[in-house]
């Protein structure tokens, strides 16, 4: 067995007779000797005169056999089993619940928005009507907030489990088996609902709950069990409900302010972190294109990509949630607050790209803020409250969904008593856009970084600085500003048995993969103290 490297002009796919030859080249055996190949990955490389793929191939020799790839059966009824509660349906609560499955434990799943199905209409009324449901949305609901986000796999959190797990898990339920060996593999806003109704009839056929539409309004631990206790917005938010279970895994995501809230009055445990905010960047893709394959973009070739990254003031600049071929969308989560994110599905194949361009923000940031403004506000309620704020600061400039905005060189250019506002470029963003200074939409430390970022990322992006890019506030939900203590061994909450935070919402992953990866090493410290 040996592993090897192909590359491949990128218009051609290598056939099973080219892998042999080249595998006999790299073993130093006869082709005939060669049982099996398989490709591992696959990369995109533009940096040559021909741009090429290139693959990372595996050879077996006669007698060799392939690593078998292993994906787990839920054949066991859990109906009768032990309970265990999940608050949020997002990917660390769905793989929670597979891995309880797998450990013989009932999952009753909590989710205050609606199936992946009935979301859409309550999305599509935010971008139509401007009518906000707060509890079923962009980022609540089933699937959680990466469900209409592009689906994006890559992960560096390689430390937290085998993501190759969670991949086969993700194949099992339907996704297109490309996503194992793309080196950025995504799956696309149109076909992740797919795979979360195929992960929900599982639970529900072997014996697990879904409850869509109910908000977790209070929890208490009592005689060694949880109870739940949520507000049935099904039946008009008039029905209370409680549900019992013996531990509570909390996967709520990191917009579940309220939660946070709930938490801090109890006087529980919580900690600050840092996390970014900024705006989201529209660019024509073909613009992109053009400069990532350097002016010899294809139709074959995919939607091209972008990471971008600076150092400001002591503090990193950089892209986030890139979405090549994709669309603008609503976020918001609160009345009266606007926050924009990006998604494309799985052909990226729209007239824009877009990103969120953010900075990071420390806990003394805040502080500093507002004592700059004469406001006694520190710690959690300062984080929460920062948020907040700049997200009702976006929707006041038009008091409805329509995004501030304006082109990103006007804002460089803007200074104090010196706004340059031009009538704005075509966007993708439906509810529309308004020509604004966003200097007097952002932070005054958050607008000064990214001022001064943009014209350093076209050092690195030779075009990508330019009065075709329109800059779009707010992007916000990067993640948590607040991150809910656990022991780093037993994963339970350092304030409560028995509980256990996890995913994006708790503070410890980001993204679909690090937090599936979170949800199931919860699940198994669950099973583990249960056991």
């Amino acid at each position: 067995m040996k592993e090897f490297e192909v590359a491949m002009p990128a218009h051609s796919t290598p056939t099973k007779e080219e892998l042999i030859k080249k595998a006999a080249v790299a073993m130093g055996i006869p082709a005939g000797r060669i049982s099996h190949v398989e490709i591992l990955k696959r990369s995109l490389d533009a940096r040559s005169k021909e741009i090429l793929y290139r693959y990372r191939v595996r050879g077996y020799a006669s007698g060799e056999s392939p690593e078998l790839r292993t994906v787990p059966e839920f054949d066991a009824d859990v109906k009768n089993a032990r309970p265990v509660i999940i608050a949020g349906a997002g990917p660390a609560g769905l793989f929670a619940a597979l891995q309880l499955l797998r450990k013989g434990f009932k999952p009753i799943i909590l989710e205050r928005g609606k199936n992946v199905h009935d979301r859409k209409f309550d999305m599509a009324a935010i971008s139509r009507e401007g009518l906000l449901n707060p509890d079923s949305n962009y980022c609540f609901g089933e699937g959680g907030a990466g469900t209409f986000s592009d689906g994006k796999l890559y992960t560096r959190s390689v430390k937290r489990g085998n993501v190759s797990d969670v991949i086969e898990l993700l194949i099992r339920f339907g996704a297109n088996e490309q996503i194992r060996i793309d080196a950025h593999p995504h799956i696309g806003s149109d076909a992740l609902p797919r795979i979360m109704e195929n992960i929900r009839n599982l639970i529900i056929d072997r014996g697990g709950e879904y409850h869509f539409e109910n908000r977790i309004v209070d929890f208490e631990f009592v005689q060694q069990k949880w109870c739940v206790k949520t507000i049935d917005l099904s039946q008009g938010g008039n029905v209370e409900k409680e549900y019992i279970g013996d531990a509570f895994i909390l996967a709520t995501g990191h917009s579940a302010t309220d939660i946070y809230e709930l938490l801090h009055s109890k006087g529980w445990l919580l900690e600050t972190k840092g996390f970014a905010l900024g705006v989201r960047a529209e660019h024509p893709q073909s613009l992109i294109n053009n400069i990532q394959y350097h002016g010899r973009y294809q139709p074959y070739l995919p939607a091209a990509q972008y990471s971008l990254v600076e150092q400001v003031a002591g503090r990193g600049v950089f892209s986030f949630c890139m979405c090549p071929g994709g669309i603008l969308v609503p976020s918001s989560t609160e009345q009266g607050g606007l926050v924009l994110n990006g998604m494309s599905n799985s052909m990226r194949n729209s007239k824009w790209a877009n990103a969120g361009i953010v900075t990071s923000v420390e806990p003394e940031d805040v502080d500093n803020f507002y004592a700059s403004q004469g406001r006694n506000l520190s710690g959690i309620e300062a984080m929460l409250a920062f948020r907040r704020d700049v997200e009702k600061k976006a929707f006041q400039v038009t008091e409805s969904f329509k995004a501030p905005a304006q082109r990103m060189t006007d804002f460089v250019k803007s200074k104090k008593g010196k706004s340059i506002v031009t009538p704005l470029p075509k966007t993708s963003y439906a509810p529309g856009a308004v020509a604004t200074d966003l200097s007097n939409v952002l932070p005054d430390f958050v607008a000064e970084r990214l001022k001064k970022a943009f014209p350093l990322f076209d050092r690195k992006m030779k075009g990508y600085y330019t009065s075709e890019a329109l800059l779009l506030a707010v992007e916000s939900r990067t993640s948590s500003p607040v991150r809910i203590p656990r022991d780093s061994e037993t994963f339970e909450y350092l304030s409560a048995p028995k509980l256990y935070p996890c995913g994006e919402g708790a503070g410890y992953s980001g993204g679909i993969v690090s937090s599936a990866l979170d949800g199931i090493n919860a699940a198994s410290a669950v099973a583990c103290r249960l056991g």
